[in-house]
C-alpha cells in the first residue's frame, strides 16, 4: 500500500474539521489556508467524504462543514476508504494468482492486508487530535479549544 496525496489530505482535512468545529461549523477556505491545501482539491475530498456521511455541509454564505458524527465514531480507515485509498496488500502473484489458484505468497498478504486494516480502524479522529503533536501545532494555528480541553495561547502571568 501506498499513501497518496489525496489520502493523506483527507486525513490531515478532516483531522483540522475535527479540531475546529467543535466550535463551529468551518468554511473549506480556512482549512485550505490552515494546512496550506487547494481549495478546489478540497472541494473535491468533501465531495467523497460527504457521500460517506463523513461529513455534512452548511449551506450558505457563511457555509462550511461538520463532522456528521462523532470524531471517536470516526476511524482513519473509514477516511482512506472515503478518499478511495486502497488501504490492502498485492501478494504479487501477478495474473497466476488468485483465491482459487493462490500463489505462495497469497495468504500471507491477505492476512497482512486484514491486520492493517484493523489498525486503521482502531485509530479513531479523537485519538489522533488529542496527541501532544497536533495540540501543539493546533495552538500554533489559534485554535482556543479542542473538545473539552482548553489550551493556554498566551501565558499571562498575575502581578500580585
Amino acid at each position: 500500500m501506498k499513501l497518496t496525496t489525496k489520502g493523506r489530505y483527507a486525513v490531515t482535512a478532516m483531522m483540522d474539521l475535527a479540531l475546529h468545529a467543535k466550535l463551529d461549523h468551518v468554511a473549506l477556505t480556512d482549512i485550505a489556508e490552515r494546512q496550506n491545501i487547494s481549495l478546489a482539491y478540497l472541494e473535491q475530498l468533501f465531495g467523497s467524504l460527504r457521500k460517506a456521511g463523513l461529513v455534512n455541509s452548511v449551506r450558505g454564505a457563511r457555509g462550511g462543514y461538520l463532522l456528521a458524527r462523532e470524531d471517536k465514531k470516526i476511524s482513519l480507515a473509514d477516511i482512506l476508504i472515503a478518499a478511495d485509498e486502497q488501504i490492502n496488500m498485492t501478494c504479487g502473484g501477478g495474473s497466476a494468482c488468485s483465491d482459487k489458484d493462490p500463489c505462495l505468497t497469497h495468504n500471507l498478504w491477505n492476512n497482512l492486508s486484514q491486520e492493517f486494516f484493523e489498525f486503521l480502524d482502531s485509530k479513531k479522529l479523537s485519538d489522533l487530535v488529542r496527541t501532544r503533536h497536533v495540540q501543539t501545532m493546533a495552538t500554533r494555528q489559534d485554535v482556543t479549544q479542542i473538545g473539552d480541553i482548553p489550551i493556554l495561547i498566551h501565558n499571562v502571568q498575575s502581578h500580585d
